[in-house]
């Protein structure tokens, strides 16, 4: 088969530009995510301040009219409504930094450079497509024959699957936990991992090679962003929203609350263990025609049922209430780190039919 040269080089140059467009996003978002820290901690010092002052407030009216309980008067006038008179002058007591203009113009700030990153996040999906349409129309194939392409795709997934889920504002403070293993993956795959346009090798061959590796891509790049979002779970966890301490609490301060966490985990891996439980029985039916058998417990054949295996108990200890919680999550966090050692170590250093990194 002919391989288109030029298109292979677009391919190329849309690969590199997706990875430098992501990496600029996740300089925006970590920019952003600072911002939010400081804004978050802003508003919840203005807050106590504010309270400061107005039970300040409170008890020298209270002193000055020798009344006694909410409600009483001073001249004909509400106690809460002279509160709420004064209310303004209260912003004039704090200091500048706490003013609420300047809290009110540093969440503004926030809300711009979130909306920049998601922009670039689109940008960076639609390069990312545009390379993997071009690697295939090169090849005259579907690009999905080596280890290259095939971290190319799933990350391509995983990054289409969380611009969908972190739509919303509150969410966008996410993005600096999945840009960067995405920008890690790609840039691995860009240097140690490429591999020239090139035709399959004949074992994948088989339309099933189609069905059975987009499958498992899809339920892969779902179980990225599922093992991310319980990762930040934990760190949620041991620093709570508004209790947040030392090094720690400062890195996951603008983090969603730990149940946004745990719900987002909980219903992205609803997804990955069918859709990765069907490439599985794709696969097998793929090794029937090839190899005259279902199963034969092969490294990766192995490895990968025991990641299903993984995010089936994940799923089923997440409905138990006395596993719902840290525990669970533990568990969907190991069925992560057995597909990414699945995606590596076993394609790269243990030898078995699964062999088709493309790496020399």
């Amino acid at each position: 088969m002919i391989i288109d040269q030029e298109l292979s080089q677009f391919a190329d140059l849309a690969y590199r530009t997706a990875e430098a467009v992501y990496l600029l996003a996740l300089a925006v978002s970590l920019v952003f995510y600072g911002i939010i820290r400081v804004a978050t901690d802003r508003r919840r010092e203005r807050a106590e301040e504010l309270s400061k002052l107005k039970a300040d407030s409170r008890e020298k009216v209270l002193a000055a009219t020798g009344a006694s309980t909410t409600g009483a008067t001073s001249g004909g006038i509400a106690v809460d409504d002279e509160e709420n008179t004064a209310a303004t002058s209260y912003d004039y007591q704090l200091p500048e930094r706490l003013r609420a203009d300047n809290v009110r113009k540093q969440v503004e700030r926030a809300d711009k450079l979130g909306g920049i990153t998601q922009a670039l996040v689109w940008l960076g999906i639609a390069l990312h497509v545009v390379f993997v349409v071009l690697r295939g129309m090169a090849a005259g194939r579907f690009p999905w024959g080596n280890l290259f392409e095939y971290v190319s795709v799933v990350t391509m997934f995983a990054m289409i699957i969380a611009a969908l889920v972190i739509r919303r504002k509150s969410m966008r403070v996410m993005w600096p936990w999945i840009l960067t293993p995405v920008v890690l993956l790609l840039f691995y795959g860009g240097t140690k991992l490429y591999a020239q346009t090139a035709p399959v090798v004949p074992a994948l061959k088989s339309y099933w090679f189609v069905i059975h590796v987009s499958t498992v891509s899809i339920g892969g790049g779902i179980g990225l962003v599922s093992g991310m979002a319980s990762i930040m779970y934990l760190f949620r966890r041991v620093q709570p929203k508004g209790k947040e301490k030392g090094i720690i609490g400062a890195i996951v301060g603008p983090l969603p609350d730990a149940a946004k966490l745990d719900a987002l985990a909980y219903r992205t891996a609803i997804w990955t263990l069918p859709i990765f439980g069907l490439g599985i029985i794709f696969g097998a039916i793929w090794a029937d025609a090839a190899w005259g058998r279902f199963w034969g417990w092969d490294p990766k054949e192995t490895v990968s049922f025991v990641t299903w295996l993984l995010y089936a108990g994940y799923l089923h200890a997440r409905a138990t209430p006395g596993w719902r919680g840290p525990k669970s999550a533990w568990i969907n966090v190991l069925a992560f780190a057995t597909m990414v050692f699945n995606l590596f170590f076993i394609n790269m250093v243990v030898s078995g039919l699964h062999s088709y990194a493309g790496l020399s």
